[in-house]
């Protein structure tokens, strides 16, 4: 299935008596980029979370947000700076005294002095903080690739509509180029009766001329490729794989036998149909840009 390049998904709840918060976006961009923002204390979750994404993500550019609350702070310690603690307390009590303040020094006094303060707790097992984050990831991933896919049915819905029309202007030109070859044997025909008058025209010189021209105005070769890119295109619509750069080049071909088409043209019709036909390419090569 196609799917774009941009995506969000988000999970926020309670895994293993930790409260998580994780939070996943992508943009467009030519490989797999990933950039994280994690809790201070798990750095070690990044490179796991960019393995974990690295195997389900082909191309895009991944920001992660991770914050992880633990609920349960049994084994946390408050450990007392005691010679801090009598330092501040030493020294209130001489401004008291020197000042003649009421000394009201109490253990609320010294509380809101929080560098007296060392909360200590018992290192955390990376594996079971790494089970929590994957769960959560996994949940944020499903939302997150949904909306790639969402996005991506819309995206191959137009590229097929533009795929129609262009086809439909190729066939036009087929329908044309032989005209313009009839034409302009008529046209030579004319000129050279207007030129010769009485004298007898060589119907074989005529002939000849209209072959020459016709090769150089021949465009089967390139309508054919078209076609042909365009059956590719349709397979890769349908592909399960990330198709987004084999796209890409493909566009550039179908642009090439554009413009191949273009410089042979010398009828005014064709010529017209032909930058038609490169806008279409063009909005084509857009949307792609976004594919993954």
């Amino acid at each position: 299935m196609i799917k774009s390049m941009t995506g969000y998904g988000r999970f926020e709840g309670v895994i293993n008596g930790r409260g998580i918060v994780l939070e996943m976006k992508s943009v467009n961009h030519r490989y797999f980029e990933f950039s994280s923002r994690i809790s201070r204390g798990y750095g070690f979750l990044e490179e796991k979370l960019k393995s974990y994404l690295q195997g389900k993500i082909a191309r895009g550019k991944v920001d992660v947000y991770v914050s992880i609350e633990t609920l349960e702070d049994a084994d946390a310690q408050v450990l007392v700076n005691h010679s801090l603690a009598a330092g501040y307390v030493h020294a209130l009590r001489e401004l008291a005294e020197r000042y003649q303040l009421r000394d009201d020094l109490s253990v609320g006094t010294l509380a809101r002095y929080s560098d007296i303060f060392t909360i200590h707790k018992t290192p955390e097992d990376e594996d079971s903080i790494w089970e929590a984050v994957q769960k959560a990831a996994e949940e944020a991933f499903g939302s997150f690739v949904r909306m790639r896919e969402r996005e991506g049915t819309r995206m191959k819905e137009d590229i097929e509509l533009r795929a129609r029309t262009i086809l439909d202007l190729v066939a036009q030109i087929e329908e044309r180029s032989p005209q313009t070859v009839a034409e302009y044997q008529q046209k030579l025909q004319a000129r050279l009766d207007e030129m010769l008058a009485d004298a007898k025209v060589d119907e074989q010189r005529i002939l000849t001329e209209a072959a020459i021209f016709a090769d150089k105005v021949a465009v089967a070769e390139e309508t054919v490729r078209l076609r042909s890119h365009f059956d590719q295109l349709d397979h890769m619509l349908r592909a399960d794989a990330a198709v987004g750069r084999k796209l890409d080049f493909l566009v550039q071909e179908m642009n090439r036998e554009a413009n191949t088409i273009g410089s042979k043209a010398v009828d005014a019709q064709i010529a017209h149909l032909v930058v038609d036909m490169k806008a279409e390419i063009e909005k084509i090569r857009e949307q792609i840009q976004n594919i993954e």
